[in-house]
């Protein structure tokens, strides 16, 4: 008998629901779409935004014997408690905010769940969430998988807030604004100034700010990363999300968290127990070796990556790309007007014939951003002069 299980068949099982889902309104990742085209033509990968060198050797030796001493089963649901205490030192001497890790601390699986964890905690369907465009493309569809109705707001040409735009998408049905900063695609570094007036929206329309700040320790030229909830009227209306991902360049090992204030924090916790139990237990014990780091591997870490970020801007500047220098992150966002063709078929067309993978700008967009395209500079050295070499070609 011919099997006629759901999804088996090219059309669809007779008693397949066609009802839509949340799922239905947006689509896979561009981002790692365009990891598996660069895999399919053995092009450079500079799409996706992750090392191509190792991380540390001490976290690496932490992570092992830490399996070896049979750190092997679940962690407490919301973070190993040694984790969780040494992201509240870090954090009171960093980022200036005070924690209690035993109730306003939640380990992750990745920043991404801890994005996702948090919208799901906070929205209810029919709120809005005011997310500022161009965005990191999970913003969207995480917002629309809470139920959240999202308000798309542009940055200006020259990455500064338009005050007016901004009080204009805050409303009574607004719940949360997403900031991301330092922030993908663009580099740009939030100011102090900048994110008082956002807490001035938050605090009036009583709205909650959650800010990814994972590229925390990236940052250029002079500018300093600032939390929003270290400003005053925002300690209980602020969820921080951070990840080990970029800052000690194990983007595989999936540890993140949320900071928030016990209340809020009650909530997450609920949601990320039941999305996934759990992060990885021995690598959370690894992580608390990586915030044993000194203060100069913070440091040399932005300096590496100042290095790198010259040599592909250099690079693509010469190849005719029109781009500015980020003051954050790790990724350089180009204009792309003077080639002619739209950014998703520019895209195709660097990595069939250039041999060098980057991100179509419109994923970063509900509308627009056909002009753009986004190259990522985490990479070893010589893998991004190779990539130059490619681009000299166009």
């Amino acid at each position: 008998m011919q099997n006629k299980r759901a999804g088996t068949g090219k059309g669809k099982a007779p008693f397949f629901t066609t009802h839509p889902s949340r799922a239905d309104t947006f689509t896979e990742s561009v981002i790692r779409e365009m990891t598996r085209l660069a895999l399919k033509h053995n092009a450079i990968n500079l799409a996706q935004g992750f090392p191509d060198f190792p991380c540390p050797p001490g976290l690496k030796t932490a992570a092992c014997e830490a399996v070896k001493d049979d750190i092997n089963q679940y962690a407490i649901t919301w973070g190993a408690k040694d984790l969780r205490e040494a992201l509240a030192r870090r954090v009171k001497t960093f980022n200036r905010m005070t924690f209690n890790p035993e109730t306003e601390i939640t380990v992750t699986c990745g920043s991404t769940e801890a994005m996702m964890a948090s919208m799901l905690a906070i929205i209810q369907p029919g709120d809005e969430v005011v997310v500022p465009e161009p965005f990191y493309e999970n913003y969207g569809p995480d917002a629309q998988i809470s139920g959240a109705a999202p308000r798309y707001v542009p940055l200006t040409d020259d990455l500064s807030i338009d005050e007016e735009k901004w009080k204009s998408v805050f409303s009574k049905k607004t719940r949360a604004i997403i900031i991301n900063t330092p922030n993908n695609p663009t580099g740009k570094v939030f100011s102090k100034q900048e994110l008082s007036f956002i807490a001035d929206l938050c605090i009036e329309h009583n709205a909650v700010a959650i800010t990814d700040e994972i590229y925390e320790h990236i940052v250029y030229d002079g500018h300093k990363h600032v939390s929003i909830g270290s400003l005053p009227g925002m300690e209980d209306r602020t969820i921080t999300i951070g990840s080990f991902s970029k800052t000690y360049s194990v983007t595989g090992w999936r540890v993140g968290y949320a900071l928030a204030d016990a209340a809020l924090t009650d909530r997450i916790r609920k949601i990320h127990d039941f999305l996934t139990v759990g992060a990885p237990a021995p690598l959370q014990r690894a992580c608390v070796a990586a915030l044993d780091l000194p203060e100069s591997y913070y440091k040399e870490l932005a300096m590496e990556y100042d290095r790198k970020r010259q040599i592909l801007y250099k690079g693509l500047k010469k190849a005719g790309f029109a781009c500015e220098l980020p003051e954050g992150a790790y990724y350089l966002y180009t204009d792309i007007s003077s080639f002619g063709m739209s950014d998703t078929d520019f895209a195709r067309h660097l990595v069939e014939t250039a041999g060098v993978a980057a991100v179509p700008g419109s994923s970063f967009y509900a509308n627009g951003g056909e002009t753009k395209l986004r190259f990522t500079f985490s990479k070893k050295d010589e893998t991004l002069q190779e990539a130059c070499k490619r681009l000299e070609t166009l």
